[in-house]
């Protein structure tokens, strides 16, 4: 939380800058939290490669981050105990749960930004700048 009552969000994986320079090779967060785009490039490259994260892959794992704090569920159902390229395979193939199904109670902002962050289609997300004007009729 930021001293003026707003909520900051980090990053806790591995961030993408902009630079080219020597990096640990990005291969996408925690698992629930990759992108599709992401898990399709993580499956169809070598261990060592480097996958950039763009802005809406990053809307994307926001989208799963609060689909899954809000509902207890990942967005997209796969086996606990599938190995990581598994899991990989599902969220890749698309699909996400449909946050009605698993909802703990209504919550009408979230029931639109969510399922908008989690579109397969990475042009069809939301930008941050747009999540915050929709979310902004949520501030106390």
């Amino acid at each position: 939380m930021t001293r003026d009552g707003r909520a900051a969000v980090i990053d806790y994986a591995l961030a993408c800058g902009p630079y080219d320079g020597p990096r640990l090779p990005y291969r996408g967060a925690l698992t629930h939290t990759t992108a599709p785009e992401i898990a399709t490039a993580v499956l169809a490259t070598p261990a060592d490669s480097h996958i950039q994260a763009r802005p809406a892959a990053d809307v994307w794992g926001l989208g799963a981050s609060l689909f899954w704090c809000w509902t207890g569920h990942r967005p997209v159902d796969y086996d606990d105990d599938a190995d990581r390229m598994d899991k990989l395979r599902a969220i890749a193939k698309g699909g996400a749960t449909a946050v009605g199904e698993v909802r703990p109670w209504p919550f009408p902002a979230f029931e639109e930004a969510i399922p908008a962050c989690l579109s397969q289609d990475s042009a069809d997300r939301p930008t941050a700048q747009e999540l915050a004007t929709a979310w902004r009729p949520c501030e106390r």
